[in-house]
């Protein structure tokens, strides 16, 4: 028997309904058993409607047959995909940034992960109040655990206990929200002032992983509870390798159900890139975030024998003191049970420990810190797979790009005797555009191609926030620390939770859609590197984040809950399980299909089928004005990557007299030829002068 979650949709609204009497009994009737107290693993009841139980195959069978059931899914482990960040965006600490903070101190940021360190100084209450009124939740961390008016909640899914043993959950709630904590740092790497977003906001803590994962029906009952609780925003740094269908995905099933309720639910990418198609969060009802470099960066110098230095990446805060140690390369050291290819790569089982033991061992890839202190190795140096980024190891390592690499072997090749050290850590700043991360998921969209995908990007590489003493900052390490850097989606999703947030103590009474569109629409356009789908909209969506830019968008692109039903329409969902998972009654159109594209969403994608041919795309649109009155906006159109297209928009220019007002146009796109290789592009702007307005138009094929 396997566990199983039975998404139900909305809650009924009759009186007489008890959701728990409802799930016992639909056990009792596919079970045959009288008792199924063993079966039941969790009910959802507070938010939306649903169970997880233990189920054989003929039942899971009888159970997705019965009405009133969306869907049965197995439940799957997911997984969990500072200083300087906020200060790079622009949201300065003090009186360099307007604040709101009577109203921030009421923000209540849900935080779904490992949990939380209650203790670290990022979550202290000193000069705060006592919670919102609105908050409805409690404080069950377990044992030992204490809330405070700043960390002012907690629920374990785990039966651990909320404390974070990792130290992901307390490095994304300090990222969001942590407090202003001056002089941190690893090792006296990345000194500075740790904060979040929103300092003065209040956070509470949803724990539903552990170090094998985080599981669905956890995930699911987290949602149930944080929008029941009050929170006004949920982050979420989880997900799978890849996008599920909706009715599948926990985290977008949970996501529907906040926004219904006026909550949005930030999520991260993944980190699957730079490979297409791997962004695993794609509902347009979810912001979605990808990972990208900030004006610091981390490297690792090595210092050859012959004084030649070679430039790598980790955050290595092991001081050799300029001492030069021999080289030794994997191949050279084979053990009689490997080839000296196999060797190369430093695999386990592979080196002989008497020509490796208290050496440097060069190693052609990252595999290597798998062996490298069990073969008595004083420090590695490898072959970096992505360069870009720089990982906390628990001895001196720097990760070398392939040519640097090179380098290096042909030095040890031509040497009697190669010897090197590996410096500490040093941060160089530059003033370049923020680069994606390698490793951050890319589109397109796999689901729902005709929504770009991931939205936005933010600082996720080099992160440094707050980190759980109990966890371990890099694999094999026994340091415990209070601050880490840690790089990944999972770091950029809290940046974008925390703008959100900022954005929403300014206007409380903006829709998720609003506070979406306004952070997508005022993003500053990125110059990626690299090639082919890597370094297109599929890599950074709509652009950087700008927190300050926006709290003024001028206008913005409204969807609500019957917005996204339509949409689902459009996605073949039929009218009865529609109505099950809104709770309404729900009419999909019959006669005219409804183009999942003309969903009033802030940016502008379309799939087609071949790419020889011409071919007309349009797109139907919405704006409402949220800047000033007796404003007129101008249509302009900047070309992107790819193909050329020809854009027209209807009408060109929008007139808006009055704050609120809300005016429709359409975008019609044209052209011919398109690269079956790359995404074709164009950026649509209106501008009234004050604001500029951007949505990116992607147009790609079934080759890309």
């Amino acid at each position: 028997m396997k566990v199983y979650i039975v998404y139900m949709g909305s809650l009924p609204s009759r009186a007489d309904y008890t959701p728990m009497s409802d799930h016992m009994s639909i056990l009792q009737e596919v079970t045959g058993e009288s008792s199924n107290e063993g079966r039941l693993v969790r009910s959802y009841k507070r938010s939306f409607n649903g169970f997880a139980a233990r189920l054989t195959a003929s039942e899971l069978e009888r159970i997705a047959e019965m009405e009133g059931v969306v869907s049965v899914f197995p439940n799957k482990m997911l997984q969990l995909h500072t200083t300087q960040s906020w200060d790079f965006m622009g949201l300065k600490q003090g009186k360099g940034t307007k604040r709101n903070p009577t109203v921030e101190s009421d923000t209540i940021i849900g935080v779904i992960d490992s949990g939380i360190t209650p203790e670290s100084e990022s979550f202290s209450d000193k000069g705060f109040g006592p919670p919102p009124t609105k908050w409805k939740g409690v404080c069950s961390g377990g044992e030992n655990f204490t809330c405070n008016n700043k960390l002012i909640g907690a629920r374990d899914y785990t039966s651990e206990g909320a404390r974070d043993t990792e130290g992901h959950g307390t490095h994304t709630a300090s990222t969001a929200a942590g407090n202003a904590v001056a002089d941190t740092s690893f090792f006296g790497i990345g000194n500075g002032t740790a904060r979040g977003g929103v300092p003065a906001s209040r956070i509470a803590a949803y724990k539903v992983c552990i170090p094998t994962g985080c599981s669905s029906e956890a995930l699911l009952s987290a949602f149930d509870d944080a929008i029941a609780d009050g929170v006004d925003l949920i982050t979420i740094s989880i997900g799978g390798k890849k996008a599920s269908m909706f009715e599948n995905d926990p985290i977008a099933i949970g996501a529907f159900h906040a926004m219904a309720k006026g909550i949005l639910t930030v999520t991260a990418a993944g980190n699957s890139g730079p490979q297409d198609s791997t962004t695993s969060s794609v509902a347009p009802w979810m912001l979605t975030v990808a990972a990208s470099t900030t004006d610091r960066s981390f490297v690792t110098k090595v210092v050859l024998g012959n004084n030649k230095t070679l430039v790598g990446k980790s955050v290595n805060a092991f001081d050799m003191k300029g001492k030069k140690y021999s080289l030794v390369y994997g191949k050279s050291a084979a053990s009689s049970a490997c080839s000296a290819e196999t060797a190369e790569l430093c695999k386990p089982g592979c080196l002989k420990q008497s020509l490796v033991k208290g050496k440097i061992l060069v190693c052609s890839s990252p595999g290597g810190l798998k062996v490298v202190e069990s073969v008595g190795a004083i420090a590695i140096i490898y072959k970096s797979p992505k360069p870009d980024v720089a990982f906390v190891h628990p001895l001196p390592a720097s990760g070398l790009p392939e040519k640097e690499f090179e380098s290096l072997v042909s030095y040890i090749q031509s040497e009697d005797s190669p010897q090197a050290a590996i410096l500490k850590t040093e941060a160089i700043f530059n003033r370049t555009s923020p680069l994606i991360g390698s490793f951050s998921s890319r589109g397109p969209n796999t689901i729902a191609v005709d929504i770009l995908k991931p939205d936005i990007t933010a600082p996720g590489v080099e992160i440094l926030a707050a980190y759980s003493p109990d966890g371990e900052p890099s694999e094999y390490d026994t340091r415990h620390v209070k601050y880490a850097v840690l790089s990944g989606t999972s770091m950029a999703c809290p940046h974008v939770a925390g703008v959100a947030s900022y954005v929403k103590t300014f206007y409380p009474k903006w829709s998720p859609s609003m506070i979406q569109s306004a952070i997508m629409t005022t993003a500053w356009p990125v110059n990626a590197t690299g090639t082919g789908i890597a370094s297109t909209e599929f890599a950074y969506g709509s652009g950087h984040v700008d927190p300050i830019a926006s709290l003024n968008p001028g206008l913005v692109y409204e969807s609500n809950k019957a917005d996204h039903i339509a949409f689902l329409c459009g996605m073949n969902y039929t009218s009865n399980i529609l109505k099950i998972i809104s709770g309404e009654t729900v009419t999909c159109p019959e006669e005219k299909e409804y183009q999942t594209r003309n969903l009033n969403y802030p940016s502008m994608s379309a799939k087609l089928s071949g790419s020889n041919n011409s071919f007309t795309v349009t797109f139907n649109r919405t704006v409402t004005n949220v800047g000033t009155p007796n404003s007129t906006y101008n249509s302009k159109v900047v070309p992107g990557h790819g193909s050329k297209l020809s854009v027209n928009v209807t009408p060109s220019v929008l007139s808006f007299k009055t704050v609120n007002e809300k005016q429709s146009f359409m975008v019609t796109v044209t052209g011919r030829d398109l690269d079956s290789e790359l995404p074709s592009s164009a950026n649509l702007i209106w501008s009234d002068g004050k604001h500029n307005v951007r949505s990116p138009i992607v147009v790609y094929t079934d080759a890309n």
